[in-house]
């Protein structure tokens, strides 16, 4: 496996990384590895975006009050689960351009609800995933067919549903109304049931996402009369590492002969590994996350979300350790206490270099939080 931190190479031998970790990765570790300072920068911000969604979707939760509001002292309650330091109160007023704080004399406490600017993003969100339906069923298919029993237990999908684009009532626009497609079984524990392809779906050759790389990244070695990287090319990754990140030649030999090795693709069956096969299990377990990561709408997901679907990957490693040991291909930021993991060729400069609707409409929401207390006051 490919090592995180790139002084370390002087002090141990490189090989030492190359083999699998046997417990999970330290937190202090995860801190003192190399940093991209682009995705810190924009980390700073996105941490706080995604509080605003939470607090955003607790409150179109609730279909008892309209406009949708919940009390102040409901979101006191949470403000450990939802990381508010300081309190609800505090952190609502730092994003008046999204919550507008009110007192309801009927009950005699204060409210929040969100601001028309707020409201109007969130119309935009619903229209834009609507809009791409058909898009959204063919993300499911995929991850679906990703797992060797072409079926996944509803409650991880429950996890990553607003990660994956898919609309609020899923369950009815999409499985429900695909019956040629997706199917619901009882699962053999409680409260979640399996969502399944059904044995009548015809299944195509799904390809992935880094295969579209590798043909562009082919034509331009051909132009160039670059016979042998065409010929290397066919597994591939797109590697980009953070600025100021110095690559020993013996590390970047074994970036070379990682690239260069087989494995099982994310659609196709694995078979039962040999015992020289845990090196091919390991960069399939990369393809998996890489492909998953695509599936996104902002190609990042919280590493704790994407471990649940381990299982019915087969995937045996610990996934913080995976994304750690390839940072050329991930990146992995601890701010906002959590793990968040960014498939790096989709970024440039803290912005998707190919954005879709559903990301243009969340960074109308991101601006706001950006926005914080100025320009304000604004009409509610």
């Amino acid at each position: 496996m490919i090592p995180m931190m790139i002084k370390s190479i002087r002090r141990r031998p490189l090989a030492a990384y190359i083999t699998l970790r046997s417990k999970t990765t330290a937190a202090q570790y995860v801190e003192s590895r190399a940093r991209d300072a682009v995705f810190e920068k924009f980390m700073d911000k996105y941490k706080n975006l995604l509080k605003v969604i939470a607090i955003q979707d607790l409150i179109l939760s609730n279909p008892t009050r309209t406009p949708p509001s919940v009390s102040l002292d409901f979101l006191n309650r949470l403000s450990q689960k939802l990381h508010l330091n300081r309190g609800a109160a505090s952190f609502l007023r730092r994003y008046p351009h999204i919550f507008y704080i009110y007192y309801e004399t009927t009950v005699s406490q204060p409210f929040v609800r969100l601001t028309d600017a707020a409201t109007q993003i969130c119309r935009e969100e619903a229209e834009a995933i609507t809009a791409t339906l058909p898009a959204v069923v063919d993300r499911l298919v995929r991850l679906l067919c990703m797992s060797k029993s072409k079926s996944l237990p509803l409650r991880a999908i429950f996890k990553v549903w607003k990660d994956l684009g898919l609309p609020d009532d899923f369950e009815d626009s999409v499985i429900s109304h695909n019956p040629h497609i997706f199917s619901l079984h009882d699962a053999h524990e409680p409260h979640t049931h399996i969502l399944k392809l059904v044995d009548e779906f015809p299944l195509c050759h799904l390809r992935p996402a880094v295969d579209d790389w590798r043909v562009t990244a082919t034509e331009c070695s051909k132009e160039k009369c670059e016979a042998n990287d065409t010929a290397e090319m066919q597994y591939c990754f797109k590697h980009q590492y953070p600025p100021g990140m110095r690559l020993s030649k013996n590390f970047r030999a074994k970036v070379k002969e990682w690239q260069s090795l087989p494995y099982i693709g994310p659609y196709e069956e694995l078979m039962k590994p040999s015992k020289v096969g845990m090196r091919r299990l390991e960069k399939r377990a990369v393809a998996i996350a890489h492909e998953f990561l695509t599936l996104t709408v902002e190609k990042t997901i919280e590493v704790e979300k994407i471990s649940h679907f381990r299982k019915w990957f087969e995937i045996e490693l610990n996934m913080r350790d995976l994304f750690l040991d390839h940072p050329g291909i991930f990146y992995l930021s601890t701010k906002g206490k959590r793990h968040t993991v960014f498939l790096r060729e989709a970024y440039e400069r803290g912005r998707l270099i190919n954005p879709n609707p559903v990301y243009n409409v969340r960074r109308k929401l991101l601006d706001l939080v950006v926005m914080g207390r100025h320009q304000f006051p604004c009409n509610n």
